[in-house]
């Protein structure tokens, strides 16, 4: 739960360089510990993916919000990572874990938030929800209630950048589960004959719902799925943003210069359950204690302080700045006008003349 009351907070001023970036439509690409700006844009992100995460399981628990919801909370490394390694107009799929994909891609905060209340002002006009945020203006293709369902978008998307030589790469982010889905080895194997510039990020959190990876896979690392399409295969700590970055770093170099596809498995976990029902009965509260102590925001915290970055003052404001950002996302939000369900099959459907 957010220590906070959302609904009377107020937004206190912490302005910093990356804040105003993303008010202009902006983001800070580039390796996290680069300077003193990238550093605070990282843990910016990383902790308004938290935050935002938070924020939504207290409106839940208030029963402002409804149907489901899929947290990433201690996942945030990883959109966070790979998307400042993208350029402004590379593009994203993601999941029905996504909300921090889009919020790592330069997502407005409220039009999320919004979305999720059933909001007119909501990505899409409340109609959609948490697993269908699209946001193509920032070049997320949109998120996707079906396991595996956006990578065979991403991968028409390199096709479509290749086509048109735009000299773009695309990005699906998905889960463990979706390594065995058909859908992954028909996008795979497509990408890797006609070298597409795409990037398959699987953010293994050890769970495809309640069936833990050991289970399910015969292979100690994931990413040696790759192998089999000739598609090269890293696996790297999914809690360590700059792993993240430095590997996703390299696969958009190999896409971007016609080298094809990369499977980049990010090893982290996801404190909560799969979603609002999951009772956890599978997994031990001692399983999860162990891997909050590697959680991924203390862990680049440490980082930016070991490379004298940022003073513990300094990252305090950045944790303030995204906390100030989620609430006044959520009290424009709840006073947004709610989408009319009479319009449904307008916001839907468009016309076609």
């Amino acid at each position: 739960m957010l220590n906070m009351n959302i609904f009377s907070g107020t937004c206190t001023n912490v302005i910093i360089p990356s804040e105003r970036r993303v008010m202009s439509k902006e983001l800070l690409m580039g390796h996290p510990l680069a300077s003193k700006e990238h550093a605070t844009h990282a843990l910016l992100y990383m902790w308004k993916i938290r935050k935002f995460e938070e924020a939504v399981e207290d409106l839940f628990g208030r029963g402002m919000m409804h149907g489901t919801m899929h947290l990433s909370i201690g996942q945030e490394a990883s959109p966070t990572g790979v998307c400042m390694a993208l350029g402004l107009t590379d593009q994203i799929t993601s999941t029905h874990r996504g909300h921090g994909h889009c919020i790592a891609k330069g997502a407005d905060l409220t039009r999320m938030i919004a979305e999720l209340l059933g909001k007119e002002i909501g990505y899409c006009g409340g109609r959609g929800g948490s697993m269908h945020i699209a946001d193509v203006e920032t070049g997320n293709l949109g998120a996707n209630g079906i396991v595996a369902g956006g990578i065979p978008i991403a991968t028409g998307a390199g096709l479509a950048s290749k086509l048109q030589k735009k000299g773009t790469v695309a990005v699906s982010f998905f889960g463990d589960g979706a390594l065995n889905e058909g859908a992954f080895h028909e996008a795979a194997n497509m990408a890797a004959i006609w070298k597409l510039p795409v990037i398959f990020v699987c953010e293994n959190n050890k769970y495809g719902m309640s069936n833990s990876t050991e289970k399910a896979f015969a292979l100690e690392n994931l990413a040696d799925r790759g192998l089999g399409y000739g598609i090269p295969g890293v696996t790297v700590d999914g809690n360590d943003v700059v792993a993240v970055y430095e590997a996703a770093e390299r696969a958009v170099e190999t896409a971007r210069n016609g080298g094809g596809p990369t499977l980049l498995e990010c090893v982290t976990y996801r404190w909560k359950g799969h979603s609002r029902s999951d009772k956890n009965l599978y997994r031990t509260k001692e399983e999860i204690d162990e891997w909050k102590t590697k959680e991924p925001i203390a862990k680049f915290m440490s980082q930016i302080l070991e490379k004298n970055l940022l003073t513990q003052e300094e990252m305090d404001a950045v944790q303030q700045a995204a906390t100030d950002a989620v609430i006044a996302a959520v009290n424009e939000s709840v006073k947004a006008k709610a989408a009319d369900p009479a319009g449904l099959e307008a916001a839907v459907f468009k016309a076609v003349m």
